[in-house]
């Protein structure tokens, strides 16, 4: 299908599409995040630490993120279409053949690599075509889409831990490996748009495909180191979240609880916060400063919540914590992806959402790993999580570098302010201060 340029529709088909990219992130981090659950039964299985399952999931993200800009410069070149439908093959490839493993090795290379390399191909350009079709309500449409993560932990979590309990981890793998090819139709779903903003032509050249010219923009650079450090600790949740409800003394469906809550939470505060971007009353640097540092500090909760002491007891206090953790970290994820387009033009939004994820990739491949190490060391998740908060803070600390992220009041320069889709520094809120002397007097600042 050829396209054919068009105003940005700010609905239509984008709803379909905002659904085909529900189900994508469902399918993708949503799988990703219930799959800790499994772990438990691998190190039993293969008689292996926790750190060396962990290498599992953590294999499998950091491919996922690491290889997004081939996936996004793959997207630039043939389209978003036929590659995540490809992307969503490799992915139910790589769980069948690792529902035949023989070792870790080969959980490695199956879940790991090939299924981690089919996300790749998926997130990456299912989130830059749904930008395309929205302009006005992007972040509330990104926030929808992101949604999918939390619904699909919900719902996946439980059955997961069934389906462990009943066919054990290899037919467990193998019906995941079923589910994920649904992939596929989403890639489908996935109809082109050319709008004005976007290249006139495909890049040449492999790192002009990649987009990496955008690190020579001040604040995309800085917005990219924040994001580093903030994937450091983002992801342990992920992986570590259900065997760290298991060490606390709750049975499996009681862990299970414990990440359903957090996913319900997750899923809820990213329309919220999509809704809250949209309305324009704070800057969207500003908020993402502000929900990166109350992830952290969820983090740390999640670290520092009392033990639970018996198999009976539902965990309140984890359970409160992993509440708290998922409405920040909810509340985060779209505004991580709702804020590229003031930064890199809606021309750039694809490539960018790759880099950024590839930048994650670090924090994917070492903070499970690590928090498995700290598990193995002291004998809990304390120390895991509490090192991945500073982590979170850290970079959210670095997100206050961008522009409009901290108050200052100034006169505001009388020119208009650019649409985001330009690419220019993101627009900043014209608040109107009444004078003390004459009421109905304005005077426009920047605050």
């Amino acid at each position: 299908m050829t396209p054919k340029p068009a105003r940005t529709p700010d609905g239509g088909w984008g709803w379909v599409v905002a659904a085909a990219t529900f189900t994508v992130n469902g399918l993708s981090y949503g799988l990703l995040r219930s799959l800790g659950l499994a772990l438990p039964d691998l190190a039993e299985h293969f008689d292996r630490t926790s750190q060396d399952t962990a290498w599992v999931s953590a294999l499998a993200l950091a491919v996922q993120q690491a290889a997004s800009p081939v996936g996004s410069a793959l997207s630039t070149r043939w389209g978003a279409r036929p590659v995540v439908m490809i992307g969503g093959i490799l992915t139910s490839l790589g769980f069948v053949c690792s529902a035949f493993s023989g070792s870790l090795l080969h959980l490695y290379l199956g879940l790991g690599v090939l299924s981690g390399s089919g996300w790749a191909l998926v997130f990456a350009p299912a989130l830059g075509t749904l930008s395309h079709y929205f302009s006005r309500r992007r972040v509330l449409a990104v926030g929808l889409a992101l949604t999918g993560n939390g619904a699909s932990s919900l719902l996946l979590a439980p059955t997961l831990q069934l389906l462990l309990d009943t066919f054990g981890w290899r037919g467990a793998l193998l019906l995941l490996g079923a589910i994920t090819l649904h992939l596929t139709p989403c890639g489908a779903l996935l109809r082109p748009l050319e709008l004005p903003g976007d290249l006139p032509a495909p890049p040449r050249g492999p790192l002009a495909a990649l987009g990496l010219g955008l690190f020579t923009r001040r604040a995309f650079l800085i917005f990219a180191l924040g994001t580093a450090l903030v994937g450091g600790g983002y992801f342990v949740p992920y992986v570590h979240l259900a065997p760290h409800a298991l060490d606390q003394g709750l049975r499996g469906y009681s862990a299970a609880l414990v990440v359903a809550v957090a996913a319900v939470a997750d899923a809820g505060a990213r329309l919220v916060s999509g809704w809250l971007a949209d309305q324009g009353w704070v800057p969207l640097p500003r908020l993402l400063a502000v929900f990166g540092a109350l992830t952290g500090l969820g983090l740390l909760a999640l670290g520092l919540v009392p033990v639970v002491g018996s198999e009976e007891s539902w965990g309140g206090s984890l359970l409160a914590a992993a509440g708290a953790y998922g409405l920040s970290a909810g509340s985060l994820a779209p505004l991580v992806f709702g804020v590229l387009p003031g930064l890199v033009g809606l021309g750039g939004v694809v490539q960018a959402t790759g880099l950024v994820m590839m930048l994650m990739s670090l924090g994917g491949l070492l903070g499970p790993p690590l928090s498995g190490f700290l598990r193995d060391e002291t004998g809990d998740f304390t120390a895991s999580f509490l090192v991945c908060g500073s982590l979170v803070l850290s970079g959210s600390f670095i997100y206050s570098g961008l522009p409009g992220a901290l108050p200052a009041c100034s006169p505001a320069s009388g020119g208009a302010t650019p649409p985001p889709e330009s690419g220019e520094l993101l627009p900043v809120p014209q608040v109107a201060l009444l004078s003390p002397a004459a009421p109905l007097a304005t005077r426009e600042t920047t605050c």
